[in-house]
């Protein structure tokens, strides 16, 4: 297999990132941090989700957002859904990418959704399809694919069984989520590897990876080894599940295309052109974000605003 050099990176910040936060940004804070993620060169921003804002008030304004996110050649803008609801909100504004998921966990399932992971995949196919006979890009995502905060070890046969019935139905991308952290590096290059060779060739992988433990990055060259060229990182490394608890945040947009650019893969963001929306983060937040790059200056950069 010929692997290419460049890597798609999918920004959440205003998903992932806000979701868990007791803070409420604005519709114009949030259209300030897509402003700075172009401008950075993101490709693909995930600018909310479409759940009901009883259980994630974060994400009330979506909608909002969405009717006035500013157009811009070659970004795309995505969002979650997880039933069909959700989807009519997302055509209404217009997206014509999103990610629908389900969870391979079936506590994780239940707190999520309130449905067992065979019911949770029996609801979202028809979810899945009408996205797709409506010109929708869909990524369909498989949740705590590399372990479960509450269960521990899942099934990789479980996964598979998801990816094989996602890829069947016509999606552009499998998203593989390690929602609670809880992988390492050999786990993840064996799950892509398995999940690769079982859906069909023309499907892309994508891997979304939290830092609860410490090995996201370590994850995250693992999934490179294995061919995966799709990652879903946040501002500042910004994250965590509401229903999984200590999930710590997803591996950091900035410290990921540092580390590409060392490697010498091209991801066509300028990791330097973030630390502004870092800063801002923090501040707004009243508390330091874990990603590292946000923070470091190389050797023969200016200082002048280094802490």
């Amino acid at each position: 297999m010929t692997l290419s050099n460049s890597v798609l990176i999918e920004d959440e910040f205003l998903r992932d990132g806000l979701q868990n936060e007791a803070r409420v940004f604005s519709v114009e804070e949030k259209l300030a941090y897509v402003r700075d993620l172009m401008a950075a060169g993101v490709k693909r921003i995930q600018v909310g989700s479409f759940v009901h804002p009883k259980w994630v008030p974060t994400m009330a304004n979506t909608d909002e957002l969405c009717a006035v996110l500013p157009e811009a050649e070659g970004v795309t803008y995505t969002a979650l859904v997880l039933n069909g609801a959700g989807l009519k909100r997302a055509q209404a504004v217009g997206l014509k990418h999103l990610s629908l998921s389900v969870s391979a966990s079936e506590t994780h399932s239940r707190k999520n959704t309130n449905r067992s992971v065979d019911e949770g995949r029996a609801a979202m196919a028809p979810v899945i399809e009408a996205a797709l006979t409506d010109g929708i890009a869909v990524r369909a995502g498989i949740q705590s694919a590399l372990g479960c905060g509450f269960e521990g070890k899942i099934d990789p046969e479980v996964v598979i069984s998801i990816a094989k019935q996602w890829s069947a139905l016509g999606v552009s991308e499998i998203n593989l989520a390690d929602t609670a952290g809880l992988a390492n590096p050999v786990q993840v290059a064996d799950l892509c590897t398995r999940v690769r060779d079982a859906i069909a060739p023309e499907v892309a992988l994508s891997l979304h990876l939290h830092d609860t433990r410490g090995l996201g990055m370590a994850n995250m060259l693992a999934g490179l080894q294995a061919g995966v060229r799709v990652f879903d990182t946040a501002l500042g490394g910004l994250g965590g599940c509401p229903f999984i608890p200590k999930a710590a945040g997803n591996i950091s947009t900035e410290d990921v295309a540092f580390a590409l650019e060392e490697m010498g893969f091209e991801s066509g963001i300028n990791w330097r052109a973030l630390r502004s929306a870092v800063a801002r983060a923090e501040a707004q937040l009243d508390r330091p974000l874990p990603g590292r790059m946000g923070h470091i200056f190389q050797p023969g950069e200016a200082q002048e605003n280094a802490a």
